[in-house]
């Protein structure tokens, strides 16, 4: 790009900085743009309700609800968007004088919201300003070190006492927090705590690998501009874009990131920066380069798949990039990255209806890396998921083995599983395993995975946990079902909960969870009193441990053993 598109680019970004509501302009769809505010709502009722109301019987076709304030109802109005300006103006018509649970509902024209990057960036220049005059001697690297490790200058002995004192605290939420949904509990939770000093349930010692240093096996990194001399970079975002920046910061110093995912990233840097195009600005939405996603092996494989918005890019446009990307990369300087699996992604806005144009290429090398792990081969594809601390999760399987104590005669089932690594791990210690996962990608790297491994008391299939658990569920051939839960962070879908719940052969329900706070729902949900809505027994906690995946972070992982109540009681009595 020349000087001169430069700076037109540059006084762009600059005037749409100044303006909360110029993305309202931009051609990519804003659920903002459509919005109506409806008022006269009901004292009780619930969002899926509503929307029922509004898609079914009113058609009126909406793409989004937004409360007022996250979570709250309790002012008697929402907001809802639509996708066109036709669809809102029929929306408004329609509503207005609608009776619905004997309240009458009104519904007019809602101001958009300011984009927070700018607003955030408006309401504290000053104090910016006056920060950054402050924290002269704070370079962005030190910025990216407390952002993403911020325990690196901690001994790793003192960073395992304050989690596992971390994981004691949470525990003793979650038991405080099922006192109080299950009053039915109490006599239970209170011998635990005599047991337990306080807690619920056993918690054993902290868990860690050996390794602390660059153990991430896959690192997603952001393509923008330092923050100093506005240099291309890739590398973590120094705050976030409701914070007022949008700055990337660089990733040479940072203790867990791998050598070699270093040395190829900064070599991409150096096409990227002698490409005619921009990195993407969040801001205003220009721009080609957006991301860049590395994963490693203990064998020394590496993988990136480089994401870019085509804007307005031909078919042709992209395929001339695609084949300088391997040509770089397999004859030019980025040979010495020695990538060995090279993929190009189109990554577009979300449009109308939320659909995605995003695309996956493979440019170059195999279509997937190969990773052990406990004496087994994975092949790892560039969408699935594998625990990033490969030699941690070493550690975080032998402890769910452990926990689940499964015989010859139990069927694991095996609920998110990914490309099958726990299931897999399991296969010489039960009977059979049934494994569930959303990406059939996942789905198609497990069953690859068993059949390299010679496994074959191992099933896979495909699907969201919450629509296929009933079907698996019944082809377990098994008296006896433990289930292990590895859920993204959110945690479980409450279907597959209550689904898990009433399956009486299930007896014991392993839980990893990344977020112990985000999981105190499920967990609580899972010990509630049988009620019509809350079939089968109650499931409790009997021990947990924590495993320490990301060294010099203030995240953990932590794995609780729940088994049925009645169970669990017993065991406590013979403890006792």
């Amino acid at each position: 790009m020349g000087d001169t598109s430069t700076e037109t680019l540059t006084a762009n970004i600059a005037e749409n900085e100044k303006d909360p509501y110029a993305y309202l302009e931009r051609d990519d769809f804003t659920s903002e743009k459509y919005k109506i505010e409806v008022r006269g709502l009901p004292k009780y009722y619930g969002i899926g309700e509503f929307k029922k109301l509004l898609n079914e019987k009113l058609d009126l076709q909406l793409c989004k609800v937004k409360p007022p304030r996250k979570g709250n109802k309790a002012s008697g109005w929402l907001y809802v968007c639509f996708r066109s300006e036709e669809c809102r103006q029929r929306a408004i018509s329609t509503i207005n004088g609608t009776l619905w649970k004997n309240s009458k509902l009104t519904a007019q024209v809602a101001k958009p919201a300011p984009d927070p990057f700018v607003k955030k960036k408006l309401e504290t220049a000053s104090k910016r300003f006056k920060s950054d005059e402050e924290n002269q001697n704070c370079s962005p690297m030190e910025r990216i070190k407390l952002s993403t490790t911020p325990l690196w200058n901690m001994p790793y002995e003192n960073q395992l006492e304050f989690k596992q004192k971390e994981m004691r605290s949470i525990l003793i939420k979650i038991g405080q927090q099922m006192l109080k949904e299950s009053r039915g509990l109490t006599d239970w939770i209170n011998s635990q705590r005599k047991l337990y000093n306080g807690l619920p349930c056993e918690l054993q010692n902290i868990l860690s690998a050996n390794v602390t240093e660059a153990y991430r096996n896959k690192c997603e990194f952001t393509i923008g501009r330092g923050s100093e001399r506005n240099e291309i970079m890739i590398g973590f975002r120094l705050s976030s874009y409701t914070s007022g920046s949008t700055a990337v910061g660089p990733i040479d110093d940072l203790c867990h990131i791998p050598q070699n995912m270093k040395t190829a990233v900064k070599i991409l840097e150096t096409f990227i920066c002698e490409s005619d195009l921009e990195p993407f600005n969040p801001v205003d939405h220009s721009g080609y380069w957006r991301q860049v996603a590395a994963r490693t092996t203990r064998a020394g494989h590496l993988m990136l798949i480089v994401g870019i918005h085509p804007q307005d890019l031909s078919g042709d446009e992209l395929e001339k990039l695609r084949s300088q990307l391997r040509t770089f990369f397999e004859t030019g300087e980025g040979a010495k990255a020695c990538v060995t699996s090279l993929y190009f992604q189109t990554i577009d806005k979300k449009g109308i209806g939320g659909e995605s144009n995003d695309t996956l290429y493979h440019v170059s090398g195999t279509e997937y890396i190969e990773e052990t792990l406990l004496g087994m081969k994975f092949r790892v594809s560039p969408q699935a998921f594998f625990q990033v601390n490969t030699l941690g999760a070493e550690v975080l399987y032998k402890a769910v083995i452990d926990l689940a104590e499964s015989t010859t005669d139990t069927a694991l089932l095996d609920v998110c599983c990914g490309t099958g690594t726990i299931g897999l791990c399991f296969s010489k210690h039960c009977g059979e395993v049934l494994g569930i996962e959303v990406i059939p990608d996942a789905i198609k790297d497990a069953k690859e995975n068993a059949i390299k491994n010679g496994v074959t008391n191992c099933e896979f299939f495909v699907g969201k946990a919450e629509d296929i658990l009933s079907p698996v569920i019944q082809r377990a051939t098994r008296s006896n079902i433990t289930a292990v839960v590895d859920p993204p962070r959110a945690g479980l879908h409450q279907k597959a909960l209550l689904t898990l719940r009433k399956v009486k052969k299930l007896s014991r329900l392993v839980y990893i969870s990344c977020d112990p706070r985000a999981a105190m729902k499920n967990l609580v949900d899972l010990a509630r009193p049988s009620s019509k809505q809350y079939l089968g027994e109650p499931l409790v906690p009997v021990k947990a441990i924590a495993v320490d995946m990301f060294p010099h972070t203030k995240h953990c992982e932590l794995i609780l053993c729940l088994e049925r109540l009645s169970q669990a009681m017993k065991s406590n009595e013979r403890t006792s």
